[in-house]
């Protein structure tokens, strides 16, 4: 009942992640990603440990098969579990658990990996592969969301969709982009114009915490505390 993308950008190092399924916060328990490290995307019967665990394993220098199959050998839940993993190279693992009903898999190029399960149709990853792959001067912000996009013009899950969400790291130790869009009946849209609207700010968010003495004052801001207090 998911279906998500995550990729490494070769050029910057970037890892960026999309993901989409019929629950709610699924932002917050699937996918993961640290600079220079690599991107996690965790789900079916979800246990959001394995994101940051898998991180771990990565930073340690474990190749991105080598941490999912730390992930997953020898763990009886193992068996419900769906994860991809693209590691600081850009080679890509998968794992696919016995338990996992429906249609359910994967598509995989170098640096970039899309995965799903409880899906409508077996074409769903390829399509949202090759939509990423398609215009590679876009935005990878834009270039995920169209993944999301292509998935669903493939037949997408079998519930509705109720939540997407998109993670995006560059350079820093925290996220460049970070948007989730909850209980909403057009998930991939509402991500798409969240995204849309937050790509001209983004670089200033970033600044803002490493160099907030070369970001400019808000004038205007400044301008009506000003006047309220010259009013108060």
């Amino acid at each position: 009942m998911t279906f998500s993308i995550a990729a490494r950008d070769p050029l910057t190092g970037a890892f960026g992640l999309a993901v989409t399924t019929s629950g709610l916060s699924v932002g917050a328990r699937c996918p993961y990603a640290a600079a220079g490290v690599g991107a996690v995307l965790t789900q079916h019967r979800t246990d959001p440990r394995l994101g940051p665990l898998g991180l771990q394993l990565l930073e340690r220098g474990l190749t991105a098969e080598q941490t999912v199959a730390a992930l997953t050998e020898g763990r009886d839940d193992a068996k419900w579990r769906q994860i991809a993993v693209v590691d600081a190279a850009g080679r890509t693992a998968a794992f696919h658990g016995e338990e996992i009903y429906s249609w359910h898999g994967h598509a995989a190029a170098e640096g970039a990996i899309a995965i799903g399960n409880i899906l409508r149709s077996e074409a769903i990853p390829q399509a949202m592969l090759d939509a990423f792959l398609d215009d590679r001067a876009a935005p990878m912000e834009t270039r995920l969301v169209s993944a999301l996009a292509a998935g669903l013009s493939a037949g997408g899950e079998l519930d509705p969709l109720g939540s997407a969400a998109l993670l995006i790291v560059r350079d820093d130790a925290f996220a460049w982009m970070d948007l989730r869009v909850d209980r909403s009946s057009d998930p991939i849209g509402d991500l798409a114009a969240l995204a849309a609207a937050y790509a001209p700010d983004a670089e200033g968010t970033r600044m803002r915490a490493i160099d907030p003495d070369a970001v400019p004052n808000n004038t205007d801001l400044m301008r009506r505390h000003a006047e309220l207090q010259r009013s108060a």
